[in-house]
This record gives C-alpha cells, sequence and structure tokens, in this order.
C-alpha cells in the first residue's frame, strides 16, 4: 500500500518563485503543492487550516515575515508542520532567527530541483536541514565564551558524539553508518539530545550546542 503524497504549502510574496516550486514539487508522485500564500499572515492562516507536512517559508515577506509566521505556527499548533525558511543569501541574520525559532532548517533560492525536492522529503521524515559552515558562522555572535552549559554535563559519552554529527549535517542514517550502530539506537540518543537540551527538534539542539560553545569544545 502506497503511502500518500507528502502535503507542501508554498509561502513567498513573488507569484513567480511561487509558480516555479509548485512546478517542481508537483512534479513528484510523492509531493503536492496543497497550497500557496504571499504573505506571512496568509501563510499563517492556511497552515491551520489545511496542516500541511512542510512549508516553504519565504524567510522576507510583507506585514508578517518568514520569522513572526514561524513562530505563529509552532506556538498555536499542537502539531505543527516542518518550516524550511528560503532565503536568497546564506549568511543572512533573518535565517538564524527563524532556526531559532523552530524551522527545521534553510534552503538557498538559487538551489537545484534535486536540492529542493531533497530538502522537502528530508525534514519530513524528521531530519533538519542545515549547512554547518553557515550556522557556525551565523552562531559566531551568539556563541558563549564561559564554561560549557550545565545541560552539556547530563549527556551520556554516546549522545554528545551524537550531537556533535548532528551538527557536522549528518542525518540518522549517516549517524548510524558512522557510529556502527542501528537506526533505533540514534534516534533514541537524538531524543534523549533533544530532552536535555530542551529543544523541539534537532535544528534547536544544534543552535543550543553553537550557543552554548559546546562544538567547540572537546567535551
Amino acid at each position: 500500500m502506497s503511502r500518500p503524497p507528502l502535503r507542501v504549502l508554498i509561502a513567498d510574496d513573488e507569484r513567480m518563485v511561487r509558480t516555479a516550486l509548485r512546478v517542481i514539487l508537483d512534479a513528484e508522485p510523492d509531493l503536492e503543492v496543497v497550497a500557496e500564500a504571499a504573505s506571512g499572515a496568509e501563510a499563517v492562516g492556511l497552515v491551520r487550516s489545511l496542516a500541511p507536512d512542510v512549508v516553504l517559508m519565504d524567510v522576507r515577506m510583507p506585514e508578517i515575515d518568514g520569522i513572526r509566521a514561524t513562530e505563529q505556527i509552532l506556538a498555536t499548533m499542537a502539531e505543527p508542520p516542518r518550516i524550511v525558511v528560503v532565503t536568497t543569501f546564506e549568511n543572512d541574520a533573518y535565517v538564524y532567527d527563524a532556526l531559532r525559532a523552530g524551522a527545521s532548517g534553510f534552503l538557498l533560492k538559487r538551489a537545484d530541483a534535486d536540492e529542493l525536492i531533497g530538502a522537502v522529503r528530508l525534514v519530513a521524515r524528521g531530519d533538519s536541514l542545515l549547512f554547518p559552515a553557515a550556522v557556525r558562522a551565523l552562531a559566531a555572535a551568539h556563541t558563549a565564551a564561559a564554561a560549557a552549559p550545565a545541560w552539556a554535563s547530563r549527556l551520556t559519552e554516546r549522545e554528545a558524539d551524537v550531537l556533535r554529527l548532528m551538527a557536522s549535517g549528518l542525518s540518522n542514517h549517516e549517524i548510524s553508518e558512522h557510529l556502527g550502530v542501528g537506526p533505533q539506537t540514534v534516534k533514541t540518543h537524538v531524543a534523549g539530545v533533544l530532552a536535555k537540551t530542551g529543544s523541539r527538534d534537532r535544528t534547536q539542539a544544534v543552535i543550543a550546542a553553537y550557543e552554548g560553545g559546546f562544538i567547540m569544545r572537546k567535551g
């Protein structure tokens, strides 16, 4: 029995961008664009009524930008969709704010079709869409120079390894292969990391690791 297609909502104030994204995504049998929004406010309303699996959210939009829209969606829905913010520049400070707000990752507008399709599938299955070098650079201004955060001492050695690999951009499958353990074991370690760092998802855990200086430390 085949699975229903992943339901995607596109939010961007440029019609040509929305149309291009729709054409690419609708060409895939496992993806379905269920709606388009031209503003952050419209996106919030449509997400609440349609409950898509993934939202492609332009980070800069009139009235309510992608950051505020992301915050509102995550704060008001019991089971919110995965949100990928779309931006022109990877060093955009707005991107970092969106990740801190709870977005699962970001995608550059110059990404090709395969990258776009892969991004939607990736976040839909619970992984993060991160570019380690860009996140590290964006986090630099927020990184603590003092001692490691309190939660760092509560991580097991293996959880610490998993968090570092998450920050390197590895998926659960790649972490499993790197550590030589089963996928379910990795999921268990990831769950432990999220609980101990107080993070909603993998992306927030990575942000916490950078801001707390954990990634820069050897232990």
